[in-house]
Order: structure tokens, then sequence, then C-alpha cells
């Protein structure tokens, strides 16, 4: 397998996203849309700090006492970000879902083109 499909298929995936977001009339498939495009920058972000071979940074010794050297270790910053990332993107989803069911109730349609007067 090439070294650079998952970076294809999670551009792909990201493609699958903003396409939803900007294609679709349904709010519903719009919020599925931000979903899955947030998902796939987060699996972005996970793919960069994979290494083969590499190590969690919380163990320093191998079984046989030895050292492990930071370069085999893998980059902890970007799994953070992602657990970061994914309570923030419940919020919001939570959010967008909440708001949906809110103009469901207003207009008793999910279609934005039959939603003209969006007043408050």
């Amino acid at each position: 397998m090439d070294a650079h499909m998952p970076y294809l298929l999670c551009t792909i995936l990201f493609c699958i996203g903003i396409y939803g977001i900007l294609a679709k009339r349904n709010i519903i498939k719009i919020i599925l849309g931000i979903v899955i495009a947030e998902y796939a920058v987060n699996l972005f972000l996970i793919l960069v700090a994979y290494k083969a071979g590499g190590r969690a940074p919380i163990f320093d010794t191998l079984e046989n006492g030895q050292l492990i050297q930071p370069s085999a270790m893998v980059d902890p910053l970007p799994h953070a970000l992602v657990l970061t990332s994914i309570v923030i993107g419940l919020a919001t989803t939570a959010f967008m879902i909440a708001l949906a069911i809110r103009l469901y109730g207003k207009y008793g349609t999910f279609d934005i083109t039959r939603m003209r007067e969006l007043r408050g």
C-alpha cells in the first residue's frame, strides 16, 4: 500500500464533507457534512502524528532498560488537539441540532430555500 494513501482518503473524506455543506439544501445534511469534514481534519492530525514503530512518550525505557530516543516517540500534541477538537465538535454539533429543531418548529421544514424570512 502506498504511504500516501491514508492522506488521499482523508482528503476525499474532507471533500465529501465540503460537498455536503455546499451542495445540500437540507439542514440535517449540512450538519452531517460539517461533522464529516471535522472528523476528516481530526483524522489528518492523527495521521500527521503517526510514526511507524513509534512509542508513547510516557515510556522512556524499553524492557531491557535502554532509553528510547525522542526521535522514536510519537508526537503527543496532535493527539491532545484532536481530543479537544472532539469535545468542542460534540458541543457545536449539539448546538446545530438544537438550532435545526427550532428552525423546524418555526418553519415546518428543514429545507433552507423555503426559509425566506429568518428573523428573530
